[in-house]
């Protein structure tokens, strides 16, 4: 049966979940809205634009005209919509024109979530920016461009603040970092977040840790943090995180979440079973302990766009949960986690043992071989896996798909050393450094 479905948003939720439904239904009227001019590019691709790793811009984006003729939908960018009319199953949208009005049989909400800017004294908005829109990178890129900056200060050590700090060093820009955490990227534990923080140093990055920004002076070109120390920088990238868009879902009456995003059940309903949402703007299950969980990542967002496809052609099938599986670059060091970290089990209460490995991607006399850094966190009993952190020069995307794939499918430590993992010099050690880690964490078992 066709259906009119509506979807608000575009990017790894809105523009995924839009193909996906055109596979499998070839016959319903689907019409995308985005208050944005893009509705279908790559957000981590952005600092590597910037850094002029990536050397065209066009790279990013996928076209708005070939995307609606690939899936025979209707785009309609620089549109939000403002309302919704959840019991005569229409919305309210505005674009140059004005107002007008559409119906919907279902309704998509992937509105994502926007960068948290807090409102500091002295800000300067034409030399502080965020990132998370083309329009965010193109302002970045200008600047630097246009101003020829000499030094940045990068305010927030998570996933963007890494990612840009690499790229900005890159073109020769001198870079601090600060965080108000004990240290930098809280997705791991703080001892493989020192072997990053050693990193950053040893590649001329001056980190600052347990301290914030105050206020700006010197029309946004000085940064006084709350210790009282003084930073001068030419630009600054504020890094601090994420809030999810929940306004429409708010004024629509649809419930929020314990974390503040909206609530959706196993097919990625919200409370009104005709009203779909996905990505940056929903909370999910925690997948080891099906607590609420808040995770603005791609891959949910592809999976959930896939589940809510199979739901509207009539399958159920239940989005089971989400891991958090992650991994970036921070100069020649790749970090990743999957899972939870010490701090998140410990605010749940939940019992654990950790086991640590510092070992080498592969065998020694072959070269290339470099340091990598493994750490498990594991019920003291049952040794079931909780958590994967690696961190390394080389290999570490692989150990971290394999300890990821392990959680995922409820493993625990002493089934580590039974894994028949690949092995050759140029790749790793008859024991793989994952074997050598599990026999380790089996003997701390009760």
């Amino acid at each position: 049966m066709a259906h009119k479905i509506l979807i608000i948003g575009g990017v790894g939720g809105g523009a995924t979940v839009a193909a996906q439904i055109r596979r499998n239904d070839k016959e319903s009227e689907i019409i995308l809205f985005d208050k944005g001019s893009y509705i279908s590019f790559s957000n981590c691709g952005m600092p590597y634009y910037i850094g002029d790793t990536v050397e065209e811009r066009d790279q990013l984006l996928y076209p708005e005209a070939k995307f609606a003729e690939k899936y025979n939908l209707v785009i309609r960018t620089n549109t939000e919509v403002v309302s919704i009319d959840r019991d005569r199953k229409t919305i309210i949208y505005k674009d140059t024109a004005g107002n007008h009005k559409e119906s919907y049989d279902k309704l998509i909400l992937s509105p994502g979530a926007s960068a948290a800017t807090p409102p500091i004294e002295g800000l300067n908005a034409d030399r502080t920016f965020p990132l998370h829109t083309i329009p965010d990178m193109d302002a970045i890129h200008s600047f630097i461009k246009r101003n020829k900056p000499k030094t940045a200060a990068i305010v927030g050590a998570g996933f963007i603040g890494l990612e840009m700090v690499e790229n900005l060093h890159a073109l020769g820009l001198n870079c601090t970092m600060i965080d108000r955490s004990e240290q930098v990227i809280k997705l791991v534990d703080s001892d493989m977040g020192s072997i990053v923080q050693k990193h950053l140093n040893d590649k001329g990055v001056t980190v600052i840790l347990n301290d914030g920004l105050d206020y700006y002076s010197d029309e946004g070109k000085r940064l006084h943090l709350n210790s009282g120390e003084v930073i001068d920088a030419d630009m600054t990238i504020m890094a601090v995180g994420i809030k999810p868009n929940t306004k429409l879902a708010i004024e629509s009456s649809l419930k929020l979440g314990d974390t503040g995003a909206v609530f959706v059940n196993e097919f990625m309903q919200t409370t009104d079973p005709a009203i779909y949402a996905l990505g940056d703007v929903v909370e999910t299950k925690d997948l080891i302990t099906e607590t609420p969980r808040h995770i603005a990542l791609a891959w949910p967002a592809h999976r959930q766009a896939f589940i809510i496809a199979s739901h509207l052609n009539g399958e159920r099938i239940p989005y089971k949960g989400t891991l958090g599986s992650a991994i970036l670059k921070v100069f020649d060091l790749t970090v990743g986690a999957a899972g939870h970290n010490s701090a998140s089990l410990k605010k749940l209460g939940i019992p654990f043992k950790e086991a640590v490995i510092e070992s080498y991607s592969h065998v020694r006399y072959y070269p290339g071989s470099d340091k990598l850094w493994i750490k498990i966190l594991f019920d003291e009993e049952s040794g079931r896996l909780y958590g994967a952190h690696t961190v390394g020069f080389e290999g570490v995307d692989k150990r971290l798909a394999v300890l990821s794939t392990a959680i995922s499918a409820k493993l625990n430590v002493a089934d580590l050393p039974e894994l028949e993992l690949a092995y050759a010099p140029p790749y790793s050690n008859a024991k793989d450094p994952i074997n050598i880690l599990g026999y380790k964490a089996s003997a701390m078992l009760k």
